[in-house]
């Protein structure tokens, strides 16, 4: 079982680039099951019905969300569809949800959305005990976990990754939109890897264009983002998995310039 996960989409461009390169990418890895974050993929923040539906076009098998994931109102339209997963520590009572378990080649595999606490101006739930929860709960459902982590700290990531390690078949990060080069098989077993980073505008500071957050940085004063235009990178991992016990055996980055 190959599962490939990519990085935030950021912008129509990055959608654009997922469609140019997405089947190929599937072809040549004998990919079986795709995980896309769409949580900056309208204007940079947030997901519309019509990127909802050529991710869908493209045969996407699960799509994350995060921090913008009310980005636009769009969303609450299509919010409960079986592939859409919005952050699952959201406060009780938020519509949508957090875990889906999708049949692939015979398998369960469960896929769980987390967003982090640290640095993330969103109130969220503790994502450890809400984690553990879920986890505990599907043990006996999933062959297969997955967890997007939409996190800022890296600190918190591989804390989340150690406390859920031999629980879970992988955790990947998002959010941070830069790709992190320490993929690797933890002690009991679980695959790790901080940030999977982002599909989006090459020249640009995380897909926004760079004068607007240069000028930010230098005078402190407030400047409205913009979407950077141009060629886009396309940053995805893909996890190949042991059909025998579900387990990672090798991780390989993928970062297209």
């Amino acid at each position: 079982m190959k599962i490939l996960a990519v990085g935030d989409i950021v912008g129509e461009s990055g959608v654009q680039k997922l469609k140019q390169v997405l089947p190929q990418i599937k072809q040549e890895n004998n990919i079986d099951f795709v995980i896309v974050n769409a949580e900056n993929s309208a204007g940079g923040m947030g997901i519309t019905s019509k990127i909802f539906e050529d991710l869908l076009n493209l045969k996407v098998n699960a799509i994350t969300m995060g921090n913008h994931t009310w980005g636009k109102k769009d969303i609450f339209s299509f919010i409960d569809h079986p592939k859409l997963l919005r952050p699952a520590n959201y406060s009780k009572g938020v519509v949508g949800k957090g875990l889906g378990i999708y049949e692939c080649k015979g398998k369960q595999i469960a896929v769980i959305n987390l967003i982090g606490r640290t640095d993330m101006n969103v109130l969220s739930e503790n994502p450890f005990t809400v984690a553990n929860d879920l986890v505990n709960e599907i043990a006996d459902k999933a062959d297969i976990i997955i967890i997007d982590f939409h996190a800022e700290a890296t600190a918190e990531k591989i804390a989340m990754g150690i406390y859920l390690d031999g629980k879970i078949t992988a955790l990947y990060g998002t959010h941070t939109h830069v790709q992190t080069a320490d993929e690797h098989i933890l002690e009991n077993g679980t695959a790790y890897i901080t940030d999977i980073g982002m599909t989006g505008p090459k020249n640009s500071v995380i897909g926004m264009e760079p004068t607007a957050s240069i000028k930010r940085f230098v005078t402190s004063l407030p400047e409205r983002y913009k979407l950077a235009e141009g060629d886009c990178i396309f940053n995805g991992c893909i996890f190949d998995i042991n059909d025998e016990n579900c387990r990672v055996v090798k991780i390989d980055r993928i970062n297209m310039r």
